[in-house]
């Protein structure tokens, strides 16, 4: 059953005794971390450094070390925006496929900053490149998960039209991921834009249906309607905010989380 979060503080806690903090049980054992591409980038937003990516590795590591089955779908957008090249004519198909090969590059560098901090993490794609990287298989990538591997899954679905979001939906199903986490740089879903209406409020957790009813943008249509059907929640969270992952996975209060409605 999934944790009934409560409204309390927007702040997390870090006051919390380490000791007991290390002794709360997981609730989530096995996520879908989805990352955008923009986040492996430095100033700017383009391109890939790897400071940032070590970063975002070391941030995998804290999740890790604590037995979580991290599978990770990174975004394009520091490399490639397939909207851009389709605004100035060019084919979607074509515009849609670069940037499924630019995820990849994106999960290499991911690879790389993990397997340097000695965490073994594997690349499977959804259009294969043996040389570079594992093709896309299911079974293959729960086991690696099992054997404590960090998965990057990358390619996109493997198909124009559909975005890593809904990459992340779907290989959440596939995997029988417990949780998506939807990495951001604010604390969850508000009432309205946080940095320009100081009357803006969190919402701690929310229902598909309530979600859709307030006309809130989680993730795209399609992703979001998928996890609905999956019944699979949904974490919206800062990614930067010491602790939060932490927090997240033991189901404590942090962010927004978007669940199921109550049978």
């Amino acid at each position: 059953m999934k944790p009934n979060y409560v409204s309390t503080d927007h702040n997390l806690d870090h006051s919390t005794n380490d000791h007991a903090a290390n002794i709360t049980p997981l609730v989530y054992k096995r996520i879908i971390l989805k990352l955008s591409g923009e986040a492996l980038s430095g100033a700017g937003g383009m391109g890939i450094d790897p400071d940032e990516a070590a970063y975002l590795a070391r941030r995998v590591q804290s999740l890790h070390q604590m037995g979580v089955q991290v599978a990770v779908v990174i975004g394009a957008g520091n490399l490639w925006r397939g909207s851009v090249g389709v605004a100035r004519g060019m084919d979607q198909t074509t515009a849609d496929h670069m940037g499924m090969i630019a995820t990849v590059m994106n999960g290499l560098a991911m690879r790389d900053a993990l397997e340097r901090i000695g965490i073994e993490a594997r690349v499977q794609t959804a259009i294969e490149m043996n040389k570079v990287a594992e093709p896309y298989i299911r079974l293959r990538a729960i086991r690696h998960l099992e054997k404590g591997r960090v998965v990057i899954f990358a390619g996109g679905t493997g198909n124009p039209y559909f975005t890593t979001d809904t990459a992340a939906a779907l290989r959440g199903r596939e995997i029988d991921a417990e949780l998506i986490i939807k990495a951001t740089k604010v604390n969850g879903v508000y009432s309205a834009d946080p940095h320009k209406d100081p009357n803006a409020v969190r919402y701690h957790s929310l229902t598909y249906r309530e979600a859709l009813d307030k006309r809130l943008e989680v993730m795209d249509m399609t992703a979001f309607t998928l996890c609905m059907d999956s019944h699979l929640s949904i974490l919206v969270v800062n990614f930067w905010e010491e602790g939060a992952l932490e927090a997240a996975v033991r189901g404590q209060d942090v962010g927004t989380l978007i669940v199921p409605e109550a049978n």
